[in-house]
């Protein structure tokens, strides 16, 4: 492989050079096959929890003639994964709270020692706080755009210092994200202020619904939105 899209781009600034990758969810182990043949990984073992994209993966690991850097392995989430060690794990191309099970039911994460690079399409603000809540430190976080924006998260367990609580603008888009200078910040932030308010208009026909949350993170976003574009 030439060329990675700029989603799966995304991990490359976070991985171990030289280290052993494990690809959670890897489809057409496109991911697994670049870092392998560039170098930057090592050893990588790639897993699915359907037999269909698996074969296809295989296909693909033989024909770039990796058969003997790449292992597949038909498994759900990380449940065979440990024993092959991984300095990083990548879990792409799933929603966060699926991500969130998959972590839960792999305690053996929490190793200062292993690196999670996680890409949510869905429900960010959730594998947040569950990273928050369970020791791990968020250590970088990008966005990327190919077709939509996508967050990558990069985080690793034992935090150092106490950080400040998140807010829930911070939870949704990333506390690096927003201190940061990406050009998909303010369509990120837009986007889920459009969501926000649909939200709000449907919820408007239902009486006795709750809408203190998504009130408060609308007005956060909004504030937001109002200090990048005074400094724009």
């Amino acid at each position: 492989m030439s060329k990675l899209n700029p989603r799966l781009a995304s991990a490359l600034p976070y991985l171990k050079h030289g280290g052993r990758v494990a690809d959670v969810g890897t489809d057409h182990a496109y991911l697994p096959i670049y870092l392998v043949e560039n170098g930057i990984s090592s050893f990588a073992v790639a897993s699915d929890l359907r037999a269909g994209p698996l074969a296809r993966a295989k296909e693909n690991v033989k024909g770039a003639g990796l058969e003997e850097k790449i292992e597949l392995v038909l498994c759900d989430g990380l449940s065979k994964i440990e024993s092959y060690h991984p300095d990083d794990i990548l879990i792409f191309g799933m929603g966060g709270e699926l991500i969130v099970s998959i972590l839960e039911k792999a305690p053996w994460v929490k190793n200062g020692s292993i690196g999670l690079v996680l890409q949510p399409m869905s429900h960010p603000e959730l594998l947040r706080a569950y990273l928050l809540e369970n020791g791990f430190a968020i250590m970088g976080e990008s966005l990327s755009f190919d077709d939509r924006i996508y967050q990558t998260i990069y985080a690793r367990y034992g935090a150092t210092e106490k950080a400040a609580p998140y807010t829930e603008t911070e939870l949704l888009v990333g506390r690096q994200n927003l201190s940061g200078n990406s050009p998909y910040l303010v369509p990120l932030i837009e986007r889920n202020i459009a969501i926000l308010e649909k939200i709000l208009d449907g919820k408007k026909q239902s009486v006795g619904e709750d809408v203190k949350y998504e009130k408060t993170l609308l007005q956060q976003l909004k504030t937001e939105l109002e200090k990048i574009n005074e400094h724009s």
